[in-house]
């Protein structure tokens, strides 16, 4: 099966190594040459990520997708936010101005303090609820030509009928990510793609599985597809991209020294089930696998995608494989350079990885 890569679409050039260079969060024209970047450098979409505060993401999808051609978007999307009929009726119209590009990326939200900031005070028992209720009315908006009604825990209406519909049919594709049962069982059942961070091969598969099995309690007869999302630290020889990586945790402590890396996540307590799970992997050994390095996790506290890949191209682009044979077909990446670092995995890992599936394609079908 053919593999796909996701990207970032950040709107300005910080990252945990960098402080943002322009003044304002939202620079049209560096988002425009971040994802023309990965549309010419072989990668299939970018995320377009949410923080309350952060630059509204449908709107500056909206304006990447009018500017490209092919590049898929990842809409990153809390249910707090919006009534779920009105966001059926704007991924409905992004779709229809994409052309049929995009994935919508549904976000609980694992910080009860990032969710207060927007007034949302449910517990999170109570928001995975509210998601998976919420992603059952976006499907049905998506779907239904006749009216509808709804009486559920979180949402109530009548006679709701949407006139604007995806290009894609019948649906564009969901997306869902966690590390908790509430997160499995959720994303299980409703999730067209399951979306990991980085952890050891082992630790992935059991993670995999244990989708498997919510997706299996659900009634589902199909399984979501499976994302993981990597940090890769790439150089021409070993020890290049080693003394690098070890520049890039130095670098990541410098900028902490100076404030906080966000406003969004605890460096030494995250609530969510992902980050512990980050910070517990951290606390077991620095190196696993064949490339996987901890450190750029335990220094940002867990914070998201934060497990790197570290090694020459050919060494990531095996470490990548690795994941792909245990059923990921799905790979997320992003450096700390955000446009360099897109520019040199497009031109030096991406490749290789698509001609080792393809002969793994071709031995099968043989």
């Amino acid at each position: 099966m053919p593999v796909e890569f996701l990207g970032i679409a950040a709107t300005n050039d910080g990252s945990e190594t960098t402080p943002r260079s322009s003044s304002g969060a939202f620079d049209k024209d560096y988002t425009l040459r971040l994802a023309r970047a990965h549309e010419e450098h072989g990668w299939d979409r970018v995320l377009f990520a949410y923080g309350s505060g952060a630059p509204e993401p449908s709107a500056a999808a909206a304006y990447l997708a009018s500017k490209l051609d092919k590049l898929q978007i990842l809409l990153a999307h809390r249910p707090n936010v919006s009534y779920p009929t009105f966001a059926a009726k704007t991924f409905a119209t992004l779709d229809q101005i994409s052309d049929g590009r995009l994935t919508v990326h549904f976000i609980t939200g694992g910080t009860d303090h990032e969710q207060q900031r927007e007034g949302d005070y449910l517990s999170k028992d109570q928001r995975y609820s509210r998601t998976r209720e919420y992603i059952q009315i976006v499907k049905k908006a998506w779907l239904s030509r006749e009216a509808f009604d709804h009486d559920g825990e979180h949402y109530h209406f009548a006679d709701f009928v949407s006139d604007v519909f995806p290009v894609q049919q019948p649906r564009p594709d969901v997306s869902f990510g966690g590390s908790s049962p509430a997160a499995y069982a959720a994303g299980g059942a409703e999730a067209d793609i399951f979306c990991l961070w980085g952890e050891p091969l082992a630790e992935t598969a059991q993670q995999i599985e244990s989708v498997k099995q919510a997706a299996k309690e659900a009634g589902r007869t199909d399984v979501p597809r499976i994302q993981v999302a990597f940090r890769p630290i790439i150089a021409p020889t070993e020890e290049l991209a080693w003394e690098k990586a070890h520049r890039t945790v130095d670098r990541i402590e410098a900028r902490k020294a100076n404030g906080p890396l966000s406003r969004r996540h605890s460096l030494t307590n995250p609530e969510n089930t992902g980050s512990q799970r980050l910070l517990a992997v951290a606390d077991r050994g620095e190196r696993f696998d064949r490339a996987l390095w901890t450190p750029t996790a335990k220094a940002t506290g867990g914070a998201g995608n934060s497990n790197a890949l570290v090694g020459t191209p050919e060494t990531v682009a095996q470490a990548l494989l690795d994941y792909y044979d245990l059923g990921v077909d799905i790979l997320s990446a992003r450096g700390y350079d955000l446009l360099d670092d897109a520019i040199d995995f497009g031109r030096y890992v991406i490749p290789l990885v698509r001609e080792e599936v393809a002969k793994r394609d071709r031995a099968k079908a043989a």
